[in-house]
Order: structure tokens, then sequence, then C-alpha cells
């Protein structure tokens, strides 16, 4: 059976954080929701680029997944970090267990919303100072794994963030079979 992915998409997203992860988990037959923080409309992300999310985060919300991702990009982290709905996901994936991924500037929507305190993670450099007191910062890797916890640095580490959710989802083999289907191999 097919893991379920909720990628929450602000406006503001970095657009090659979130578009390079549903890919790559797509690929992985990992079946993705594209849920818009303010609804259904198109989103404008960090640079101009436009994304029909699937449904709203309302609706999505409703339903069961095995992992939420946060995508980077300073406007979309801020509408996240100000998004009680968002919270009060954050609070029952980690309550449950499940998975919880954030690259670049999304990080900063677990000091928010008080999600994985003490945990090691990793975030875009500027980010650092903000999150070392509550966090085990970790600045050498492109990658964090803290449990159920996920993070990455930005966008020159999104497809390695998006292969490491792959690999936990769908199996290091599946994961490694679409790194090479991408050349990344």
């Amino acid at each position: 059976m097919s893991k379920k992915v909720l990628a929450v998409l602000p406006t503001g997203a970095e657009e090659m954080e979130f578009v390079i992860s549903v890919d790559v988990l797509r690929r992985a037959g990992v079946e993705v929701t594209v849920a818009g923080l303010n609804g259904t409309d198109p989103v404008k992300c960090s640079r101009d680029v436009v994304i029909k999310p699937d449904t709203s985060f309302e609706s999505a919300s409703k339903n069961e997944y095995d992992c939420i991702v946060l995508p980077g990009g300073l406007g979309g982290s801020k509408a996240m970090c100000e998004s009680k709905a968002l919270g009060e996901i954050l609070k029952k994936f980690e309550s449950n267990g499940k998975i919880i991924a954030a690259i670049c500037a999304a990080p900063t929507a677990f000091e928010a919303h008080s999600i994985a305190l003490g945990k090691s993670i990793t975030s875009y450099p500027s980010f650092k100072d903000q999150l070392s007191a509550k966090y085990k910062y970790v600045d050498d890797k492109k990658v964090v794994v803290d449990g159920n916890i996920v993070t990455s640095r930005g966008p020159g580490t999104a497809f390695d963030f998006a292969l490491k959710l792959a690999e936990i989802l769908a199996g290091q083999e599946k994961s490694q079979q679409v790194a090479k289907g991408m050349l990344l191999a």
C-alpha cells in the first residue's frame, strides 16, 4: 500500500524545494496531495512560479497521511509560522510519530509551533542562530534525520531531501531507482 504525503503549499514557497519534493516522491510511488495553505487558488511562489494545489489545506487536513512536507521560502515559511491550523496538524503528526519534513526556512515553523524541541535539525544557514536555542543544530549535513523529523538546508539540497524522504517512505531500493532514473546516482 502506497504511503501518503501532505505537501503544504503556502504563498511564497520556494518552488524548487516544493516541486522537487513532490516530483521525486511521486516517482517513488508515494501518493502526494498538494494542499494550498490558504485554499485552492493558484499559489505564487517565491520566484513567481505559479502552482495549482490539488486541494485546500483545510480539506486535506481531514485525511490521514504518513508524512507532511513543508517547503522553504521566506514568505511561505512566515505564513506557515502564523498558521494555527498548520500548528495543530504538526502537533497531531508529532504526537502520532508521523514523519514531519521541512527544508530551508521551513524549520522556523517548528519553532513557531513548538515542534521537535530538542531534536537535531538543520535549515538554511541564516536561521542557525534563531533555531540553536531550542534544537541541536547541525550545519555539516545536507539532510538531518532525528527520529520522525527530517530537515534539509535549501534549494541545492532539495534532491537529497526528497530522495531521503523517498527512502523512508518507499524503501532504499526505490529511492536509488528514482535517483538513477533522474541521473542523480
